[in-house]
C-alpha cells in the first residue's frame, strides 16, 4: 500500500508517492505563475492551482504503475501547501478572484500605520505572531479599501491548504497552523476576538473559516475529486500543517530545541517550543504544531534563494549552481563587501518588519570582482540565518537544512560557520511531502506520536561542524551586518528620485538620455 502526498508550494506543486517504509516511489513537479499585475502584487489563479495538482497526481501514479510489479493502491491523500495570504470564495466554494499570496506587498503602507499605532505589538503580544502584508488581516484592510465589492461577494478566506481541502473533500475549513497567523489564541485553538478588533475587521470576521485542530483535520475525499486524480473514492484525506511546519516534520525536528532550516523561496529559520513566545522584540511568528503541546517558532523571509537566482541574472551565470561555484572561489567576507540581501518589493517580514528594506552592497570599490559579489550574497543570506536564531533567544544543538539551496554543500558548511551550530541534510528530496505523510500517517493512527513517526521513517545523511576559526570570522561579521543594516534602515533604506514627467521634474520631449 502506498501514500499520496502533494505539496502545493509557490512556484512548484508537488505529489509524491510514499511507500510502507518511506520511500519515494514516484515523484510529479510541475511549476506555476505568480501574476504580479501591479508592483507588489503576488496573485495566482486558483482554478490553475488546482488544475496543477490533478496534472501532478495523475503523473505521479502513471510514473507509479510503470515500475515493475505495477502500483500499489493508494489507501491515503496527505497534503501541505503555502501558508498565509487571502484565498477567497463565495457561498458555492468558488473563488471571488485569484488569491493573494503570503508574498504580496499591496498593503505595505496599511502596515506601516497599524507599526506607527501601535497595533502590530499589541497583536503580537497575545499570539506572538507579527502581522506581514500578505496575511489576511492585511488583506481584508486592503480590500474594505480599495475592493470591497470583492468582500462583499465572498463567503470564506481560505488558505492554499484550505483551497485544497475544500476541493479534494468539500469542507471549507482551515487547520490550526495556518490560522495562528495572526488571529489564533493559542490556549483555545481559536480565533481571538480581541485581535480581530485589534484590526478593527469585526465586520469581516464572517470570513474567518472554522478551525480544525490536530485531529480533526481529516475527510473523505469526494466522488468528483476521486475521478479527477484517478485514486478510489472514499479514501481518507489529511490536511497536514502549512508547508513550512510540514517541512520541519519532515526532516524530523518534532521536540524542543530542534531546529530547521529551508533554504526555498523564503530562507525560514524555525525552532520547536514547548510554549508561545511573545516576548522581546516583536519579530516571527508562533505556529500552533500539535495542539496545545508544541509551538514552532518560525522566521519565514520575504528573501530567499530567489536572491540568488537574481543574483545570477544579474552577472549573466545560468542559475544558482553556477553562481556557488563562483561564489565561494572568493574568500569569506568577500573582501571586505557586505550585502544586504532584502530584495523583495514586499520589503522583509523576520526576523524583523519593515516593509520598506531594501538591499544594499556595502563597500564595494573597482577591486571587487563577480566573485566577491556572488560570496556578498552567499554570506548575506546565511547572516539571515543566524539572525533568525538569534532572534529565537533559543538553545539549538542543529540546524537540519532542506530546500532547494541544501543541495549545495558549500552553502550549508557556510550556514554552519556563520551560525556556529551543526547543519546536517536529509536524505530525502520532498520534505514538506515527508512532512505531509508522517502526519498523514499519525491521524490515521498508522503511527502512535509523531516522535515515534520521525523517528522511523526520517534519515538525515551529510552533516557539517562549524570550523572554529571561521565562526569567530563570522561572529564578528555579523556585528558588521548588523551596523550597517541599522544605518540602512535609519537612511530610509533607500534614496527615492522625482519620477520623469512628476510635477517636480516636468518631462521634455522625448526620452532623456543617459
Amino acid at each position: 500500500m502506498s501514500v499520496l502526498a502533494i505539496d502545493v508550494g509557490t512556484t512548484m506543486i508537488k505529489s509524491v508517492v510514499f511507500d510502507d517504509q518511506g520511500g519515494e516511489l514516484a515523484v510529479s513537479r510541475l511549476a506555476t505563475e505568480v501574476e504580479r499585475r501591479h508592483p507588489g502584487w503576488a496573485e495566482q489563479d486558483m482554478d490553475t492551482v488546482w488544475n496543477a495538482v490533478v496534472y501532478t497526481v495523475r503523473t505521479a501514479l502513471s510514473a507509479l504503475a510503470e515500475r515493475p510489479g505495477g502500483a500499489d493502491p493508494v489507501w491515503l491523500v496527505t497534503f501541505t501547501a503555502q501558508g498565509d495570504g487571502a484565498w477567497l470564495v463565495d457561498a458555492a466554494g468558488r473563488p471571488t478572484g485569484p488569491a493573494i499570496l503570503w508574498s504580496d506587498g499591496r498593503a505595505g503602507d496599511i502596515l506601516t500605520r497599524w507599526e506607527r499605532e501601535g497595533v502590530l505589538e499589541a497583536a503580537f503580544r497575545r499570539n506572538g505572531s507579527l502581522t506581514c502584508s500578505g496575511m489576511p488581516n492585511a488583506v481584508f484592510s486592503w480590500l474594505a479599501a480599495h475592493d470591497p465589492e470583492r468582500l462583499d461577494r465572498s463567503s470564506a478566506s481560505l488558505t492554499a491548504a484550505g483551497w485544497l481541502f475544500h476541493q479534494l473533500t468539500g469542507v471549507t475549513a482551515i487547520d490550526e497552523s495556518d490560522a495562528s497567523a495572526p488571529f489564533l489564541d493559542h490556549a483555545t485553538g481559536d480565533y481571538d476576538p480581541g485581535i480581530v478588533e485589534l484590526f478593527g475587521l469585526e465586520a469581516h470576521a464572517r470570513l474567518l473559516p472554522k478551525v480544525l485542530g490536530e485531529n480533526e483535520r481529516i475527510a473523505e475525499i469526494t466522488g468528483d475529486a476521486a475521478a479527477q486524480l484517478g485514486v478510489e473514492p472514499g479514501l481518507p484525506v489529511v490536511m497536514a500543517p502549512y508547508d513550512i511546519a510540514s517541512t520541519a516534520r519532515g526532516v524530523g525536528v518534532v521536540n524542543p530545541g530542534q531546529a530547521c532550516g529551508i533554504l526555498g523561496t523564503t530562507l525560514c529559520t524555525e525552532i520547536v517550543r514547548k510554549d508561545v513566545d511573545a516576548t522581546g522584540e516583536p519579530s516571527g511568528i508562533n505556529i500552533a504544531y500539535r495542539g496545545r503541546e508544541r509551538v514552532l517558532r518560525a522566521f519565514p523571509t520575504l528573501n530567499g534563494v530567489e536572491v540568488l537566482t537574481w543574483a545570477a541574472r544579474t552577472l549573466q551565470l545560468d542559475g544558482p549552481p553556477e553562481l556557488g561555484e563562483l561564489a565561494f572561489s572568493a574568500p569569506p567576507g568577500a573582501n571586505g563587501l557586505m550585502f544586504l540581501p532584502y530584495l523583495s518589493p514586499a520589503g522583509e517580514r523576520a526576523p524583523f518588519l519593515d516593509p520598506r528594506a531594501r538591499g544594499a552592497f556595502w563597500g564595494l570599490s573597482l577591486d571587487h570582482t563577480p566573485a566577491d559579489l556572488a560570496r556578498a550574497v552567499f554570506d548575506g543570506l546565511s547572516l539571515v540565518v543566524r539572525d533568525s536564531l538569534a532572534a529565537s533567544r533559543t538553545t539549538v544543538t542543529e540546524l537540519r537544512l532542506c530546500g532547494g539551496g541544501a543541495n549545495n554543500d558549500d552553502w550549508c558548511r557556510l550556514i554552519a560557520d556563520a551560525t556556529g551550530v551543526p547543519t546536517a541534510r536529509s536524505a530525502d528530496t520532498e520534505l514538506g511531502a515527508k512532512g505531509a505523510f508522517l502526519t498523514g500517517l499519525v491521524l490515521t493512527g498508522a503511527e502512535s506520536s509523531m516522535h515515534s513517526a520521525a523517528a522511523k521513517y526520517v534519515r538525515m545523511t551529510t552533516s557539517w561542524e562549524p570550523d572554529p576559526e571561521r565562526a569567530q570570522y563570522y561572529a564578528a561579521l555579523y556585528e558588521e551586518f548588523l551596523r550597517w543594516r541599522t544605518l540602512a534602515r535609519d537612511a530610509g533604506w533607500r534614496a527615492t528620485a522625482p519620477r520623469v514627467g512628476t510635477a517636480s521634474t516636468p518631462a521634455r520631449s522625448g526620452v532623456p538620455r543617459v
